[in-house]
């Protein structure tokens, strides 16, 4: 993946403007142009890194630990260590140190304003500070741009000339690590030396550093390409995830509701139509049965409507029809139908006469099956 970053001058923390000349590094190579010129034809992942004097960086004591609440804490925390009013200053919040505190960024929020402005256009995927991605190890200090950074495992993360180190030098823990192009007059004392040819290739491979982009300032983070909308794909995903599981649990439903209707509505046909061995196609044997009625179709609907409501009405049917005759002439329909005892029989009397038939139900024999009777309706 193609990966830049843009180094603002010191110069920047006073004077902003597309023809700042600045620092563009990729892996292959460091130019200097203007801001105006680096900020064209940026690959989509593209860092912001500020110098270390537009930034305050000190360590606190947070009251808590909760990661909610650790921002809330953070202005309360530095007030007293910052020389501007609190309100104005965009904090960022750093990692955890050894000894508990926490390591806080301040820095001017109209100033980081107006720098985002001027790369609005392509924002950013994080803001670091050019001496924050020193690495982690004991005191580090880079020449970069006619100063010494500092940083590593120290609290602070500033920005000095030779003639300063020597009052830090003390506060700061082993090893003290000095790394410069070859020629730069070394800050004494100091560990170790290395030589470096490319300075701000070779910081930009070191560690990424806090990204700055926190709070008000969190949506430069994810303000381009497909990270800005991950979390709203993830709930769509969900919502299509849930959606298709929905259609298919209905679906098997009303796949299962739709097959017990064909099974309850068949075996209705054959005990109607016992003599009907073959059932192949339900519907139009039914419409051929009630075509040799004549004209009597709407009547027995009617009645086979009734009959069927009366048969279904305590869920699964006690009552079996073994034989029935439709007389056009007599508008009547004859029943032989079997149940399990006299009680059965007479609940499905009495349904048909609620639903306004007139019933006829013969003398009921006992079987050794059950009781069986003709029931004739209408008439």
């Amino acid at each position: 993946m193609n990966q830049s970053w843009i180094f603002l001058p010191p110069e920047a923390c006073h004077a902003l403007s597309l023809e700042l000349a600045v620092q563009r590094v990729t892996p292959e190579q460091s130019q200097t142009l203007s801001l105006a010129e680096a900020l064209r034809e940026l690959p989509a992942s593209w860092e912001l890194v500020l110098p270390v004097e537009a930034v305050t960086t000190c360590a606190v004591q947070l009251p808590t630990q909760k990661a909610r609440w650790l921002r809330q804490a953070l202005p309360f925390a530095v007030e007293e260590l910052l020389a501007e009013d609190v309100e104005l200053m965009h904090l960022a919040l750093g990692e955890k140190m050894a000894d508990g505190r926490h390591r806080v960024y301040a820095l001017r929020a109209d100033w980081l304003r107006e720098c985002l402005a001027l790369c609005a256009a392509q924002p950013p995927q994080a803001i670091r500070v050019d001496a924050d991605l020193l690495p982690q190890q004991g005191s580090q200090l880079l020449w970069l741009g006619s100063r010494w950074l500092l940083g590593g495992e120290v609290p602070w993360r500033l920005a000095l000339q030779t003639e300063n180190w020597s009052a830090l030098a003390g506060r700061c823990p082993s090893p003290r690590i000095a790394s410069a192009p070859a020629g730069q007059a070394l800050p004494e004392p100091v560990d170790e030396v290395h030589l470096l040819e490319q300075p701000h290739q070779w910081l930009v491979r070191q560690g990424a550093g806090v990204d700055l982009a926190q709070g008000e300032f969190a949506q430069v983070q994810t303000g381009a390409g497909w990270q800005r909308w991950r979390p709203l794909a993830g709930v769509v995903a969900l919502c299509l995830m849930l959606q298709g599981g929905f259609n298919l649990a209905q679906g098997w439903y009303l796949q299962r509701e739709a097959d017990a209707y064909a099974a309850s509505s068949e075996a209705l046909y054959r005990q109607l139509f016992p003599e009907d061995r073959n059932l192949i196609n339900l519907r139009a044997q039914f419409d051929q049965h009630l075509a040799q009625t004549g004209g009597g179709d709407s009547l027995v609907l009617e009645l086979l409507a009734e009959v069927a409501d009366a048969l279904h009405a305590d869920g699964a049917p006690q009552v079996q029809i073994n034989q029935l005759d439709y007389s056009a002439i007599r508008a009547d329909m004859a029943l032989q139908i079997q149940a399990p005892g006299f009680a059965e029989l007479e609940r499905l009397r009495e349904r048909l006469e609620q639903a306004g038939q007139a019933v006829q139900m013969g003398s009921a024999s006992r079987e050794a099956d059950g009781v069986s009777a003709r029931l004739v309706i209408g008439g």
